[in-house]
């Protein structure tokens, strides 16, 4: 987050482990704010949470363009991830730590949890854990 980048390493499965050197696969402008929790949808596309860019982003990894933007009414993402029984909501979580009496009250969804239907895009299963 500190340093506005998302990277990559090499992975390595059946040592479950990284190696290498880390990429950057997206920078996030500083106007864009900070890539906060991110997830992968179905085609490979990385979506990441902008904590005070009011928004969630979804980016080709491969070039780093951004594809789109679902624009919050909260000014604090912190996460998403697909779920639901097609696994085509895409949901959001956010913060309202930091936020004074001013921004809370303009915000006042700000630390709610929100699902987004009708993108068009699924999400993948973790298989991570699953060995």
């Amino acid at each position: 987050t500190p340093t506005r980048r998302v990277v990559a390493y090499d992975y390595d499965m059946d040592r479950g482990k990284i190696h290498g050197e880390a990429w950057t696969v997206v920078t996030v402008d500083q106007k864009d704010g900070w890539p906060d929790g991110m997830t992968i949808d179905a085609e490979g596309n990385l979506w990441v949470a902008l904590w005070d860019g009011w928004a969630v982003a979804c980016f080709n990894p491969d070039t780093g363009e951004r594809l789109a933007d679902i624009r919050l009414p909260v000014a604090r993402p912190t996460s998403c991830v697909f779920g639901g029984d097609e696994l085509d909501t895409l949901y959001i979580t956010s913060a309202r730590n930091g936020l004074g009496a001013d921004d809370l009250a303009a915000q006042p969804l700000a630390g709610a949890l929100f699902g987004v239907d009708g993108l068009g895009i699924k999400g993948i299963i973790d298989n991570c854990n699953n060995n």
